[in-house]
Protein backbone atom coordinates (compact mmCIF):
# COMPACT_ATOMS: atom_id res chain seq x y z
CA UNK A 1 0.00 0.00 0.00
CA UNK A 2 1.74 3.05 -0.48
CA UNK A 3 1.65 6.20 1.42
CA UNK A 4 -1.03 8.27 0.09
CA UNK A 5 -3.87 4.99 0.89
CA UNK A 6 -2.20 5.06 4.12
CA UNK A 7 -2.73 8.55 4.86
CA UNK A 8 -6.29 8.41 3.28
CA UNK A 9 -7.28 5.35 5.43
CA UNK A 10 -6.05 7.32 8.76
CA UNK A 11 -7.83 10.16 7.80
CA UNK A 12 -10.82 8.08 7.48
CA UNK A 13 -10.65 6.16 10.01
CA UNK A 14 -10.03 9.11 12.57
CA UNK A 15 -13.03 11.07 11.00
CA UNK A 16 -15.55 7.73 11.57
CA UNK A 17 -13.93 7.76 15.26
CA UNK A 18 -14.67 11.19 16.41
CA UNK A 19 -18.60 10.91 14.48
CA UNK A 20 -21.15 9.55 16.81
CA UNK A 21 -22.69 6.90 15.90
CA UNK A 22 -26.50 7.34 14.64
CA UNK A 23 -28.59 4.48 13.66
CA UNK A 24 -30.13 4.77 10.16
CA UNK A 25 -33.29 6.75 10.86
CA UNK A 26 -32.41 7.60 14.35
CA UNK A 27 -32.73 11.09 15.92
CA UNK A 28 -32.32 12.78 18.72
CA UNK A 29 -35.88 13.48 19.03
CA UNK A 30 -37.18 9.93 18.87
CA UNK A 31 -37.33 7.76 21.78
CA UNK A 32 -34.64 4.89 22.02
CA UNK A 33 -36.45 1.55 21.22
CA UNK A 34 -39.72 2.45 20.24
CA UNK A 35 -38.62 5.51 17.71
CA UNK A 36 -41.47 7.49 18.74
CA UNK A 37 -41.28 11.45 18.71
CA UNK A 38 -43.54 14.06 20.53
CA UNK A 39 -46.96 14.46 17.78
CA UNK A 40 -47.04 18.28 16.83
CA UNK A 41 -50.11 19.72 18.27
CA UNK A 42 -50.84 17.17 20.85
CA UNK A 43 -51.54 19.73 23.78
CA UNK A 44 -54.63 20.67 21.59
CA UNK A 45 -56.11 16.63 22.23
CA UNK A 46 -59.09 15.92 24.60
CA UNK A 47 -58.76 15.16 28.06
CA UNK A 48 -59.19 11.28 28.71
CA UNK A 49 -58.60 11.97 32.59
CA UNK A 50 -57.42 13.55 35.13
CA UNK A 51 -55.32 11.92 38.03
CA UNK A 52 -53.08 13.25 41.38
CA UNK A 53 -50.31 10.50 41.88
CA UNK A 54 -48.72 10.81 45.06
CA UNK A 55 -45.76 8.68 46.52
CA UNK A 56 -42.07 9.42 45.36
CA UNK A 57 -43.72 11.69 42.39
CA UNK A 58 -46.32 13.46 44.21
CA UNK A 59 -47.23 15.03 40.73
CA UNK A 60 -50.46 16.18 39.03
CA UNK A 61 -51.10 14.81 35.70
CA UNK A 62 -53.72 14.88 32.84
CA UNK A 63 -54.05 12.51 30.02
CA UNK A 64 -54.70 13.41 26.75
CA UNK A 65 -55.68 11.11 23.58
CA UNK A 66 -56.00 11.76 20.08
CA UNK A 67 -59.06 11.50 17.50
CA UNK A 68 -58.58 7.36 17.42
CA UNK A 69 -58.21 7.39 21.41
CA UNK A 70 -61.06 9.33 22.20
CA UNK A 71 -63.21 7.65 19.89
CA UNK A 72 -62.36 3.86 21.30
CA UNK A 73 -62.51 5.38 25.21
CA UNK A 74 -65.82 6.55 24.55
CA UNK A 75 -66.67 3.35 22.69
CA UNK A 76 -65.16 0.98 25.40
CA UNK A 77 -63.37 -0.77 22.72
CA UNK A 78 -60.73 -3.13 23.85
CA UNK A 79 -58.49 -3.95 22.65
CA UNK A 80 -57.61 -0.93 21.34
CA UNK A 81 -57.10 -0.34 17.84
CA UNK A 82 -54.46 0.77 16.47
CA UNK A 83 -53.68 4.44 15.60
CA UNK A 84 -54.37 5.63 19.55
CA UNK A 85 -51.67 7.62 20.63
CA UNK A 86 -52.15 8.90 24.81
CA UNK A 87 -49.96 11.29 26.08
CA UNK A 88 -49.69 12.20 29.67
CA UNK A 89 -48.42 15.21 30.75
CA UNK A 90 -46.92 15.67 34.77
CA UNK A 91 -45.93 18.39 36.85
CA UNK A 92 -44.85 18.35 40.34
CA UNK A 93 -48.11 19.36 42.56
CA UNK A 94 -47.80 22.56 44.65
CA UNK A 95 -49.72 24.49 47.32
CA UNK A 96 -51.13 27.56 45.55
CA UNK A 97 -50.03 30.70 47.71
CA UNK A 98 -52.58 32.86 46.03
CA UNK A 99 -55.55 30.89 46.24
CA UNK A 100 -54.99 29.83 49.38
CA UNK A 101 -54.67 33.52 50.53
CA UNK A 102 -58.33 33.86 48.92
CA UNK A 103 -59.55 30.97 50.29
CA UNK A 104 -58.47 32.12 53.78
CA UNK A 105 -56.29 28.85 54.50
CA UNK A 106 -54.79 25.78 52.76
CA UNK A 107 -57.07 23.81 49.95
CA UNK A 108 -55.81 24.45 46.48
CA UNK A 109 -52.90 22.94 44.65
CA UNK A 110 -51.53 23.67 40.92
CA UNK A 111 -49.62 22.00 38.75
CA UNK A 112 -45.83 23.18 39.53
CA UNK A 113 -42.68 23.07 37.48
CA UNK A 114 -43.25 20.04 34.11
CA UNK A 115 -41.96 16.70 34.82
CA UNK A 116 -41.97 14.82 31.88
CA UNK A 117 -44.33 13.56 29.24
CA UNK A 118 -44.86 9.95 28.44
CA UNK A 119 -47.00 8.36 25.18
CA UNK A 120 -48.22 5.39 24.24
CA UNK A 121 -48.70 4.49 20.62
CA UNK A 122 -50.85 1.64 19.60
CA UNK A 123 -49.11 -0.35 16.47
CA UNK A 124 -49.71 -3.69 16.46
CA UNK A 125 -47.74 -4.70 13.40
CA UNK A 126 -44.45 -2.77 14.40
CA UNK A 127 -44.53 -3.25 18.25
CA UNK A 128 -45.98 -6.57 17.92
CA UNK A 129 -43.02 -7.96 20.13
CA UNK A 130 -44.44 -5.58 23.38
CA UNK A 131 -48.31 -6.11 23.53
CA UNK A 132 -48.94 -3.95 20.47
CA UNK A 133 -47.93 -0.66 22.12
CA UNK A 134 -44.45 1.23 21.77
CA UNK A 135 -43.88 4.02 24.77
CA UNK A 136 -41.87 7.24 24.70
CA UNK A 137 -40.63 9.38 27.89
CA UNK A 138 -39.24 12.80 27.25
CA UNK A 139 -38.51 15.69 29.93
CA UNK A 140 -37.39 19.45 28.36
CA UNK A 141 -39.00 17.74 25.07
CA UNK A 142 -35.88 15.28 25.25
CA UNK A 143 -36.42 11.44 25.22
CA UNK A 144 -35.57 9.70 28.37
CA UNK A 145 -31.81 7.42 27.84
CA UNK A 146 -32.83 3.81 26.78
CA UNK A 147 -32.33 2.49 30.65
CA UNK A 148 -35.83 4.64 31.29
CA UNK A 149 -37.26 3.24 28.02
CA UNK A 150 -36.95 -0.73 29.22
CA UNK A 151 -38.82 0.20 32.32
CA UNK A 152 -42.06 0.73 29.84
CA UNK A 153 -42.80 -2.54 28.76
CA UNK A 154 -42.18 -4.42 32.18
CA UNK A 155 -44.54 -1.38 34.23
CA UNK A 156 -47.52 -1.58 31.71
CA UNK A 157 -47.55 -5.65 31.43
CA UNK A 158 -49.26 -5.28 35.53
CA UNK A 159 -52.37 -4.13 33.02
CA UNK A 160 -52.24 -6.34 30.07
CA UNK A 161 -55.69 -7.35 30.63
CA UNK A 162 -56.73 -3.64 29.82
CA UNK A 163 -54.42 -3.46 26.92
CA UNK A 164 -51.71 -2.34 28.76
CA UNK A 165 -53.21 0.98 29.61
CA UNK A 166 -53.50 2.23 32.94
CA UNK A 167 -56.28 4.97 32.08
CA UNK A 168 -60.02 4.72 32.20
CA UNK A 169 -62.03 7.26 30.54
CA UNK A 170 -63.51 10.07 33.27
CA UNK A 171 -66.79 10.52 32.08
CA UNK A 172 -68.35 14.29 32.15
CA UNK A 173 -70.19 15.62 35.40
Amino acid sequence: MNRISVLVLAAAACFCASTPFAAPGVDDAASPIYGIEIPPGFRDWRVISVAHEAGNNNDLRVILGNDVAIKAYREGKLPYPDGIIIARLAWSYVPSEENNKVFGQAQSFVAGAPINLQLSVKDSRKYASTGGWGFAQFKDGKPADEAVHRTCLPCHQLVKASDFVYTHYSPSP
